[in-house]
């Protein structure tokens, strides 16, 4: 591993501080290691520390002030001394986009009268965090003044993404992930990093103007300014994870095991030769050997398995079918399926949290999912740590439902973060999930970290379902190209075998996925319309998915991202009857022999997508 630090002036890391009276006189100027990214940060006339931020030679961001305030007055930044640094190694995560991550960056440290700013500059974004406090912040005033009108996404909650919108047309708070589209080749995202503290970050803006504020308290994480040439850059950038925190030293992370999960909430009520699904043993097991059979690593149960789950006396670790728990935890270890156990925020915080976690952990549970988390965002924040602190002592995965806090790059730090709703899920109660709903969170939401957005079904009309059985908005080929774009540590699909079984080919480019990834790229795509994207699974099988917005399209996949040598393709794309408004199940899967010099050309209906998987030949 390689790892260099520079405390000095390096020809790459450029500042100056001019001989002048004058505060604005000051400039320290921060540049990415490959120069294409500039920082430029002055203070003003007022002592105001301001920068501005440039990419290829192109003002992004213009006059934006820094620094934090308490009652009523900003913070002293008066300079007192400059410090500079460069780091160059790589990141083996445990598991994540790919096995190898570069993490190279300068840095600059600012040594204040009242803390201690530090900027920092990848090839791919800058970051900056207040550190060193001399007093309690009240207020935040890091200000992002866009240069231009440009057009933005933002996140919002279970329901579609706001956007596209120009910059002066938004007015009032919106929560990040904010994308942001400069320029045919100028992307950028507005998001923080290792939030450990504090509230979590909300932007706030006025019509008619360019620029977004901290609407926020202030809070001890990185604000990030992510940049890419083209929106897919911003999807297979590192640098919200980069800027948190390694694992405590001494950490043993091995467990921890990705893969795709089949779920037992959305088969309820489903029936398949003579057989009704329910929330029972006996589909657990149907579940669990259908999963041992095609090599998927888990199974979920969801809610109401240790009783009503908004039930205060519902016990989660002796109430309802704890037994029946027991016995497909049991179950699942002879066919080597783990098994995740729900739990809802009431059990959760009537009964001692770190004993039910400890409890889990003895029966030999794989995870939990937690759901309807209460509080504020800080409260949040903060008991989502504890838990995902509480479950790597007790070596359980997490998944978080039902509007939780953003992520922001917990998964470097705790590796058993591996997903979160932080999306609109496809299936969940009577919003509308579109299919530009799908392209445009991948764009947005995904840029953020891993998301649990349940795509994968193999029966369109959802016939049967207990619990809103509303047809879903996809085809067959673009549900099975959702469950590989989508970027989760826990890939959880929600439909029975039997109907899995009924399209193979649908189901082996599932099964497939096997994590984690050796690498991802995302090989192109526009925000709310379309993207393709390729990742290579751990036994060197490479996969692709497309998907599209509600536009049928032709799509060209060029296959320069293999590796030498000869390749079977397996292509599954849209038959002549797909479409996203009529569900039939339509598609077409053919073979061929090709190499990294070769195009694929794939047809999307309305709503729907492809699949391609890519095994070697030896």
């Amino acid at each position: 591993m390689k790892k260099t630090y520079f405390m000095s002036i390096a020809c790459s890391l450029i500042y100056s501080l001019l001989a002048l009276p004058a505060a604005g006189a000051q400039t320290v100027e921060l540049r990415s290691p490959d120069g294409s990214l500039s920082v430029p940060l002055r203070w003003n006339e007022e002592g105001m520390l301001v920068y501005q931020f440039s990419a290829d030679g192109k003002l992004l961001i213009d006059k934006s002030i820094l620094g934090l305030t308490a009652s009523g007055k900003s913070f002293d930044m008066g300079l007192v001394e400059v410090t500079s640094n460069s780091v160059d190694t790589v990141w083996k995560p445990v598991w994540g986009k790919r096995a190898v991550v570069t993490d190279k960056y300068n840095q600059v440290s600012l040594k204040v009268k009242d803390m201690l700013f530090v900027a920092r500059a990848y090839n791919d974004g800058v970051a900056f965090r207040y550190e060193n406090l001399m007093q309690t912040p009240e207020t935040d005033s890091t200000q992002f003044n866009f240069a231009g009108d440009y057009t933005a996404w933002f996140y919002n909650g279970e329901r579609h993404n706001l956007g596209p919108d120009k910059l002066t047309d938004c007015d009032g708070n919106r929560r990040p992930v904010m994308t942001v589209m400069a320029g045919p080749d100028q992307y950028m995202a507005i998001h923080e990093a290792a939030l450990s503290s504090g509230d979590p970050l909300v932007l706030k803006s006025t019509q008619g103007q360019k620029l977004f504020s901290v609407a926020s308290g202030p809070n001890n994480a990185w604000r990030v300014i992510m940049f890419g040439r083209t929106p897919g850059a911003l999807v297979d950038s590192h640098i919200i994870e980069l800027l948190n925190p390694p694992p405590a030293e001494g950490s043993d992370f091995s467990w921890v095991k990705p893969g795709v999960a089949v779920w037992d909430w959305r088969i309820n009520g489903a029936t398949a030769a003579g057989f009704k699904y329910g929330m029972n043993l006996p589909s657990w097991k149907r579940m669990v050997d259908f999963s041992s059979s095609n090599g998927i690593a888990y199974l979920v149960l969801d809610a109401n398995w240790y009783g009503p789950e908004f039930a205060k006396d519902a016990d989660p670790t002796k109430g309802g079918k704890v037994a029946d728990v027991m016995e497909i935890i049991r179950y699942g270890k002879t066919k080597n399926v783990g098994v995740w156990l729900y739990l809802n925020d009431v059990g959760g915080r009537k009964f001692p949290l770190e004993q039910t976690l400890k409890q889990y952990s003895e029966w030999g549970a794989a995870g939990i999912k937690y759901g309807f988390m209460r509080g504020s965002p800080r409260e949040k924040n903060d008991r989502t740590r504890l838990i995902t602190e509480l479950c790597a002592k007790n070596r359980l995965l997490c998944d978080y439902h039902d509007g939780p806090v953003h992520p922001y790059g917990q998964m470097r730090t705790y590796p058993n973060a591996v997903t979160r709703e932080f999306c609109h899920a496809q299936l969940d109660a009577h919003r509308v999930f579109a299919p530009k709903t799908f392209v445009t969170a991948v764009f947005v939401n995904m840029l953020a970290g891993p998301l649990d957005m349940n795509n994968g079904l193999a029966d369109l009309t959802q016939a049967g379902r207990v619990d809103q059985s509303s047809p879903v908005p996809s085809t067959l080929a673009g549900e099975a190209a959702r469950t590989l774009i989508v970027f989760s540590g826990a890939t959880i699909i929600p439909d029975i075998p039997e109907n899995y079984n009924k399209h193979p080919e649908i189901l082996r480019f599932i099964a497939a996925q096997k994590m984690p990834w050796m690498e991802s790229r995302t090989i192109s795509g526009e925000i709310g319309k379309y993207i393709i994207m390729a990742r290579k699974a751990s036994d060197g099988t490479w996969l692709v998915g497309a998907a599209t917005d509600e536009e049928p399209r032709e799509l060209d996949i060029p296959l320069s991202f293999l590796d030498s040598g000869k390749y079977e393709a397996t292509i599954i794309q849209d038959g002549p009857k797909s479409d996203y408004r009529t569900h039939m199940e339509d598609y077409t899967a053919d073979k061929k022999h090709l190499t990294g010099s070769d195009v694929i050309k794939v047809k999307l209906a309305p709503g729907g997508g492809a699949c391609v998987i890519l095994a070697r030949q030896l």
